[in-house]
């Protein structure tokens, strides 16, 4: 007797037959629903995925489906977040890096002193960074403006030790003063064909009480003793005043340049005295006249070139005086005065 036609004693509630005809069950049939959209679903549908529909025929591929998308849209924006991350961390590095550039450069140029920069480095510097100023150190600034009627075309020649002593004596009779008298010579002669009024004063001449010039020029010699191996070259010296800095810088300018680039002698400024820099006859002299004093070289390791070529060394002396007195530009004009 089959199973659907009678009732079991073991089963927990009494079933109906298929082929009864009595009342249906009071319990209500399941409705089938059609599947809706659950939230994740709906966040992928948001976020730009609405074309993708879970196969409601397979609900585990559904799911699975379900999942790999929405671990997709997450590591998406997890890529998303670590490259701005990424992004906003080389900006930073970057500014940190310029920051502590800035900083080093700023401070290695303020320890930075002059003296160490080789030759004309520091000049150089200067230039590139204010050419301007640099134009303005290459010429030589106007004279300054003298009185009416005032001689600026008339030089007057000190010659070192004249009418006084002989000067520095070498001990095979050589004196300053020789030396001294040869130079001046040679130097007056070229001045007055260039056209300038020239005339040669002693060492402590009475003419040189309020002396008006446009320049005054003492010419000396160094030591014959001998120093060191560096005690060669020349030095040149104005006269300390502040009405005329600035015609006083140009003057030793002057008279470097020329004279070193013509006699081939070295810039001996290290060596400058305060008996050069305060010199007698700045103070005597008109407080119109510029005045300067050049030791031509010393007699010991120079003597050579001093008692030989005393026309070459005029020549330089010329130049430099001529640098001032026509307002000439020099190639160094970092050099010291």
């Amino acid at each position: 007797m089959s199973r659907e036609m009678h009732q079991i004693d073991d089963d927990p509630k009494p079933r109906m037959s298929r082929f009864s005809l009595g009342k249906p069950s009071s319990d209500p049939e399941p409705v089938r629903r059609e599947a809706s959209m659950e939230p994740d679903e709906e966040f992928q549908e948001n976020a730009g995925f609405s074309e993708l529909r879970p196969e409601s025929g397979f609900p585990e591929q559904a799911a699975q489906s379900r999942s790999s998308r929405r671990e997709a849209v997450i590591e998406e924006a997890s890529r998303s977040r670590s490259g701005f991350r990424m992004d906003k961390l080389f900006v930073q590095v970057l500014t940190s890096v310029i920051g502590v550039g800035v900083i080093t450069a700023t401070l290695f140029s303020l320890w930075m002193p002059g003296s160490l920069m080789p030759g004309n480095l520091q000049n150089k510097v200067a230039q590139a960074a204010n050419p301007s100023q640099a134009e303005a150190l290459g010429t030589s600034s106007e004279p300054a403006e003298l009185p009416r009627g005032f001689p600026a075309r008339k030089i007057g020649i000190v010659v070192g030790h004249r009418g006084s002593d002989s000067g520095a004596v070498c001990s095979n009779g050589l004196t300053e003063l020789e030396v001294n008298s040869n130079i001046a010579t040679f130097v007056q002669m070229k001045l007055i064909d260039m056209g300038y009024d020239v005339e040669l004063l002693d060492e402590f001449d009475s003419r040189l009480r309020d002396y008006q010039a446009g320049l005054l020029l003492s010419i000396h010699t160094d030591s014959c003793d001998y120093i060191n191996d560096s005690a060669t070259g020349f030095k040149v010296a104005a006269a300390l005043s502040e009405t005329k800095s600035a015609n006083s810088n140009r003057l030793v300018q002057c008279v470097a340049d020329r004279y070193a680039n013509i006699t081939g002698l070295r810039y001996h400024y290290q060596s400058v005295t305060n008996d050069m820099t305060r010199y007698h006859a700045f103070v005597e002299i008109d407080p119109n006249t510029t005045a300067g004093i050049i030791e031509v070289g010393f007699l010991n390791l120079d003597q050579d070139i001093l008692t030989s070529k005393p026309e070459l060394l005029a020549d330089g002396i010329v130049a430099g005086i001529k640098c001032y007195m026509e307002n000439e530009g020099v190639s160094d004009p970092g050099i010291r005065p």
